[in-house]
């Protein structure tokens, strides 16, 4: 049995969501609009094989809390780092951690924490 778990975020304004996470690299896949067609309520989002779902009717993180941490692994973190860098809000620059990653964490404009990590070689 293949099981694959695609996490579904509830956000204020899914258009707005879908143009930022484009910006930064991830492929749209599909998008759906309301019943009169005047706003995105649900789209689908992917950054190579990792898909994720934005539902309309949700808010924006508070600055000191983490809601929503997405983790998405890559082949490549450090280029990565170097695209997003001067882009993005960065919270924890690339570095090796002890669990055996090279990561990266920056803010969303919803202010939902994403993590790019690379196993260490």
């Amino acid at each position: 049995m293949t099981v694959k778990a695609t996490p579904m975020i509830h956000v204020p304004d899914v258009r707005a969501t879908v143009d930022w996470y484009h910006g930064i690299g991830f492929t749209v896949v599909n998008t759906y609009a309301d019943d009169d067609g005047s706003e995105l309520s649900f789209a689908i989002v992917a950054f190579g094989s990792s898909e994720v779902m934005f539902n309309s009717g949700g808010q924006p993180s508070a600055s000191f809390r983490r809601e929503v941490d997405l983790y998405v692994q890559t082949n490549n973190v450090d280029d990565l780092y170097r695209v997003l860098k001067d882009r993005v809000e960065v919270v924890e620059e690339l570095h090796n951690t002890f669990y055996g990653m090279r990561e990266f964490i920056i803010r969303d404009l919803n202010r939902f924490w994403i993590t790019f990590g690379q196993q260490v070689q």
